[in-house]
């Protein structure tokens, strides 16, 4: 249950960050944060990661609700389970972060990216995440390396 209170809460801390960003900040306009190394900004993202698929959107959505349907099946099945909790740690993470990502792109038909990090390298300093991206990112490592 607690694994389940988890991503409850990671989904609420990502949804408030989302919804602060689209009352306060504006698309196309950066404040720096953290002594320049990050910045603030909204973005509006119909795709997946760095735009993939935004304009096969029914595509996107159909690749991403399978995947958390499959994950959240094995979600289910593993919180049955005594041990496994790096498994479990993982797909707390990896659907807190997908269900919200999900929600945007059910409700708004776009995900809200937020942040991103100044950096010498200029594709890297051209990418805006939310907080949803690195769980899932996370979530996903954890889980595959747990499973192995």
């Amino acid at each position: 249950m607690s694994f389940m209170i988890a991503a409850a809460v990671l989904f609420m801390i990502d949804f408030i960050f989302k919804g602060m960003a689209e009352e306060r900040l504006s698309e196309n306009k950066r404040i720096p944060i953290c002594n320049g190394k990050l910045f603030l900004t909204k973005f509006h993202n119909k795709g997946a990661f760095l735009g993939a698929l935004q304009n096969r959107p029914e595509l996107l959505k159909g690749i991403s609700y399978g995947i958390i349907v499959m994950c959240t099946v094995i979600y289910l099945l593993t919180l049955g389970k005594k041990g496994k909790t790096m498994l479990k740690i993982g797909l707390t993470c990896l659907l807190g972060g997908a269900y919200s990502n999900a929600y945007d792109r059910m409700k708004k038909e776009y995900v809200v990216d937020y942040f991103g990090f100044q950096s010498k390298n200029k594709r890297l300093s051209q990418m805006v995440f939310n907080l949803s991206d690195f769980m899932i990112a996370i979530g996903a490592v954890t889980a595959v390396f747990a499973a192995a």
